[in-house]
């Protein structure tokens, strides 16, 4: 099974934006989460359509199975 974690900010004008991340440690918590993404805004390290990231909305863990059929 394919986890994926999903770190979702508000850029500062006010868009939602996700980055992702694959195969995420099993045991992250909160609190690293919210300190990893404190720190992506502060430092400024991305800027969508011209506008940096401006607050944690969130962050989540996807599961996806996949299952391939012979056909």
């Amino acid at each position: 099974m394919a986890k994926t974690l999903e770190l979702i900010f508000t850029t500062t004008a006010g868009k939602d934006v996700t980055l992702t991340v694959d195969e995420p440690r099993a045991d992250v918590t909160d609190a690293e989460l919210f300190a990893g993404m404190q720190a992506i805004i502060t430092h400024n390290v991305f800027e969508v359509e011209g506008s940096s990231l401006g607050t944690v909305k969130g962050a989540r863990i996807v599961e996806r199975n996949i299952v391939e059929y012979e056909v």
